[in-house]
């Protein structure tokens, strides 16, 4: 084995402790074939979103010697649209062609320095809409939980950067090194799905002359078919019109919304009963195990077994 893989860590003021830690554990479990430093922009201490600060050896300069350079998240109150200039100067000493990782936020410093300009990227799904907002010219990605462009690779939030550090030891090594790095952090080594079944998805509120008790009516009677004349029945209005109305209320169609609030109903028994797919898929109106897993991979990407291990931590030899 030649030199180890160097991996610098660039942590920014307001840095995540948890996420700041995350390529020492995973690399550092790699058996020596990675080496991690973690540096900051001059080589002074920052403060954490916590209630503590983290002092470093190393300052910008560690930047120049790596082959993979990490920056992790920071307090989403730090975003900006543009990098302020010490953070600017230190990534430009990083050498072209150096792999770049951003974990959660810090996919915005990397969008506001040109370096996703032209390329897929993702980041935490609760700051999607800003980050699109303010770089519409990045093909971003809001359900995955992290995205590999070759030299740039983009993490969603939070333990997503576990994904992408295992990703890239998987992608350097094997399957077999990604694994033995897994079981020694105890974490899956791979994690099926998106980050779209972590978002949490509310029924629209009530307003006065609105479809809300038909919808809560709906609610309550997933199991049937309820079909469009049904529920325009119930909520005593043409077709257009409850099709009008729902739409501006809800922000789609009722099909649409009945599909979504299955499969809302299906993860819940999922998570909390020991239900067979088949009884699931007829309590929440999908008739067939084949049409739960069809809409479930859909939805959040994943199949139903695959959801239930990951929430429940059920072995697959027991389903």
């Amino acid at each position: 084995m030649g030199r180890p893989h160097r991996v610098v860590v660039l942590a920014l003021d307001g840095v995540y402790p948890f996420e700041l830690g995350i390529p020492s554990r995973i690399f550092g479990a790699a058996g020596g074939r990675y080496e991690v430093v973690t540096c900051t922009v001059d080589g002074l201490p920052v403060h954490t979103n916590s209630d503590f600060s983290v002092t470093v050896e190393q300052g910008p300069e560690a930047l120049a010697t790596a082959d993979t350079v990490v920056i992790p998240p920071f307090d989403t109150s730090r975003i900006t649209r543009e990098v302020a200039p010490p953070v600017a100067a230190a990534l430009a000493s990083v050498p072209k062609g150096t792999r770049i990782v951003s974990i959660c936020t810090a996919a915005f410093v990397l969008a506001a320095t040109g370096l996703l300009d032209g390329r897929p990227a993702t980041t935490h799904w609760a700051v999607t809409r800003l980050f699109q907002e303010w770089f519409p010219h990045i093909a971003l990605d809001p359900d995955v939980l992290f995205v590999d462009d070759e030299d740039v690779l983009t993490s969603a939030g939070a333990a997503s950067g576990v994904d992408v550090c295992l990703h890239l030891v998987r992608k350097d090594h094997g399957t077999t090194l990604a694994n033995h790095v897994a079981r020694a952090c105890v974490v899956p080594p791979w994690r099926d799905g998106g980050q779209a079944q972590y978002i949490e998805q509310p029924v629209p509120g009530t307003s006065a002359n609105s479809t809300a008790a038909t919808r809560q009516w709906a609610l309550e009677h997933l199991y049937e078919p309820l079909s469009l004349t049904e529920l325009a029945g119930h909520a005593r209005m043409s077709l257009r019109t409850f099709a009008r109305r729902f739409g501006e209320e809800v922000g789609m169609s009722p099909g649409r919304w009945l599909i979504q609030q299955r499969v809302v109903r299906a993860r819940h028994l999922l998570e909390s009963t020991d239900l067979p797919v088949d009884d699931i898929a007829a309590q929440v109106g999908f008739g067939t195990g084949t049409s739960l897993r069809q809409h479930l991979h859909t939805a959040i990407g994943v199949t139903p077994l695959a959801y239930r291990r990951t929430f429940r931590g059920v072995p697959a030899d027991v389903r």
